[in-house]
C-alpha cells in the first residue's frame, strides 16, 4: 500500500546557511506579490474597461491564474523585477507563484460555490516582517547524507540536522520510499525540514477490527472513552499562562513596530518577541504531541472511531471557554 507521509526535522544552521534561506524565502514573497499586482492591475483594468461599455472581446487580456501561466509572465519580467533572480533557485520563485496560485483558486472556487466550508477572502501581499519564512523544493538534488545528520538540497548545500534521519532514511536504503519535496520553514524562533515522502508500506489492521469506540470530547477531560476510560487534560496552555503573561507583559514594555508612523521595532522588542513566540511554540508542540499519541493508540486498537462534532467556532466566541 502506498501512502503519502511527512517527515520533519529541527536543522541547526549556521549563520551563512540562515541568511542562505532567508534570501530563498523573500525570493519567494517577491514573487507572490509581483503575481499578485500583476492580476489585480489587470482585474481593475478590465472593471474600469467595462464601465466604457466594451465588448468583452476588447477588453485586456486576462493573466492566467494557473501556476503554469504565472510562471510564464514570471520569466518573462524576472530580468527587470528581480535582476538578482539567479543567485536564488528556481524553486524558491515557484513557491510564491504556487502559494498565489492555489490561493486564487481558492477564492474563485469560494464564489462560485464549488468550495464548502467559510468564505475565502481574496488573497493579499505578503509582509517582510509578518510572513513566515519558509520555501519549498521539489526539483534538483534532494537527498539525506549517509551519516543521517546532514541533508542535501539544492543551492542550499549541505545542512546539519539536530537529529537523525535514520528512520527515513532506512526506507530510502531500501527503496520504499521517495521524496517528493522538502520545505524549509522557520517556526518558533527554530529552522525545520519536512520531506513530503511517497512509502510502501505493508497494510496495518486494527488490534480489535470489529470493535467500535466512541470518543466524547470535552472540557474537564481531554477525552471521554465508550469504555469508560477518562483521559485527563494536560492543559499544556494553563501551566505556561503565568510565563507567557510575564513574557507578554515584558514585550509591551520594548517600543514596538508602528504601521501608522512607520516605526521600526527595537531590537529589545524583537528578542521580546522572540521569547513569547518560543513560548507559544512549545505549548502548540506539546498539544500536538499528545494529540497524536492519543490517536495512535486509539487507530491502532479499535477498528471504528466514532468522535463527537463540536462546534469549535461557536465556543470560541464563548469569553469563558475560548482559552481552553
Amino acid at each position: 500500500m502506498k501512502t503519502i507521509q511527512a517527515y520533519r526535522f529541527a536543522l541547526d544552521l549556521s549563520p551563512g546557511q540562515e541568511r542562505d534561506v532567508l534570501a530563498h524565502a523573500g525570493a519567494a514573497r517577491v514573487a507572490h506579490n509581483w503575481a499578485l499586482a500583476r492580476v489585480k492591475a489587470v482585474m481593475d483594468q478590465r472593471a474600469a474597461e467595462r464601465t466604457y461599455g466594451l465588448p468583452d472581446e476588447m477588453l485586456t487580456p486576462t493573466l492566467s491564474w494557473t501556476l503554469p501561466g504565472l510562471r510564464k509572465a514570471w520569466n518573462v519580467a524576472k530580468p527587470d523585477v528581480a535582476p538578482w533572480w539567479r543567485e536564488c533557485s528556481k524553486e524558491a520563485f515557484n513557491t510564491g507563484l504556487d502559494a498565489l496560485a492555489r490561493a486564487l483558486k481558492n477564492w474563485a472556487d469560494s464564489r462560485s460555490g464549488k468550495r464548502a466550508g467559510r468564505p475565502v477572502g481574496f488573497p493579499g501581499f505578503k509582509s517582510r516582517r509578518r510572513t513566515i519564512a519558509s520555501v519549498r523544493f521539489t526539483t534538483g538534488t534532494i537527498r539525506i547524507e549517509s551519516d543521517r545528520k546532514h541533508v542535501v538540497l539544492p543551492r542550499l548545500g549541505q545542512l546539519k540536522l539536530h537529529e537523525s534521519a535514520r528512520k527515513l532514511a532506512r526506507r530510502l536504503d531500501n527503496g520504499t520510499a521517495r521524496i517528493m519535496s522538502a520545505c524549509v520553514r522557520r517556526d518558533g524562533g527554530r529552522w525545520h525540514v519536512a520531506f513530503c515522502v511517497e512509502i510502501e508500506r505493508p497494510e496495518r489492521l486494527p488490534t480489535r477490527p470489529g470493535a467500535v469506540l466512541g470518543v466524547d470530547v470535552g472540557i474537564r477531560h481531554l477525552a471521554v472513552l465508550s469504555t469508560g476510560e477518562l483521559i485527563d487534560n494536560p492543559r499544556y496552555l494553563t501551566a505556561a499562562h503565568q510565563r507567557m503573561r510575564a513574557l507578554g507583559r515584558a514585550l509591551a514594555r520594548k517600543t514596538g513596530p508602528d504601521r501608522r508612523t512607520g516605526r521600526r521595532a527595537s531590537k529589545r522588542w524583537e528578542r521580546a518577541a522572540a521569547r513569547l513566540g518560543r513560548a507559544h511554540a512549545r505549548v502548540a508542540n506539546l498539544r500536538r504531541d499528545g494529540l497524536h499519541k492519543l490517536t495512535t493508540r486509539l487507530t491502532r486498537e479499535y477498528g471504528t472511531v466514532v468522535i463527537e462534532d463540536l462546534n469549535v467556532t461557536g465556543m470560541l466566541r464563548n469569553r469563558k471557554l475560548a482559552r481552553h
